[in-house]
């Protein structure tokens, strides 16, 4: 699990952090201390969650999860001290899953980012644990990793389920809308994320690939994935 934590006090963002590695000892995290270095972050790296607070440094929170929203549906938790009825309203409205208020209890914090991240990448009906992609390489979308002769491509949850149903549906042409539907939950629909998604994944695989086919195997190539 990857978490991106934006939160301007570095003894917040270690403690959030804390609780988090505590739950999920292989959870990856990143922190930015500004709305603007988060929103960098999310357009260079793909991320599994969100924490954000309302009061940041450069630019308020809400317009932060509006820019989020706009080309992105990864999970958003909003953490702050602005527990107001309409602030919170204003949060769930804009998009965010949940809405905690400092100071938080750790065992609340904990269950709130899991009762998310279980209702955004929950395991659908027919998943399958392990998914022979082709030759060399295979899925687990249980853990997301993907296996690739000796190496592991390490992906999203998001990621996986998106690599896993791609695979079951090689031979269909789908809409975004049912693809929306199985790997993010239909929470979202947005088309240009979807094309963004494919085409992190694929340049993932093809990386990985490319460190990996031996030029004795020419035959095999990486999966043909089109963002389009």
């Amino acid at each position: 699990m990857k978490v991106l934590i934006i939160e301007d006090s570095a003894q917040i963002a270690e403690a959030v952090s804390l609780c988090i590695q505590l739950r999920w000892p292989e959870a990856i995290i990143t922190a930015a201390v500004e709305g603007n270095q988060g929103l960098g972050l999310l357009t260079r790296e793909s991320f599994d969650m969100v924490i954000l607070d309302i009061n940041l440094p450069d630019i308020d929170g809400f317009e932060v999860l509006k820019q989020i929203r706009a080309s992105s549906d990864v999970p958003t938790i909003i953490l702050t001290v602005r527990g107001r009825e309409d602030d919170q309203a204003k949060g769930l409205e804009l998009g965010a899953d949940d809405y905690i208020v400092k100071p938080f209890r750790p065992k609340d914090l904990v269950a709130r980012v899991n009762a998310v991240f279980r209702r955004t990448y929950a395991p659908q009906a027919g998943d399958v644990q392990t998914h022979t992609v082709l030759s060399g390489l295979s899925l687990n979308p249980g853990n997301a990793e993907t296996g690739l002769e000796d190496r592991i491509v390490k992906l999203t949850y998001a990621e996986a389920r998106l690599l896993h149903f791609m695979v079951e549906k090689f031979e269909c042409t789908l809409a975004s809308e049912p693809i929306s539907s199985i790997v993010w939950s239909g929470i979202f629909n947005n088309p240009d994320h979807l094309k963004t998604s494919i085409k992190r994944l694929k340049d993932k695989l093809s990386q990985s690939l490319s460190r990996t086919i031996s030029p004795d195997h020419p035959e095999e190539k990486p999966p043909s994935i089109n963002p389009d």
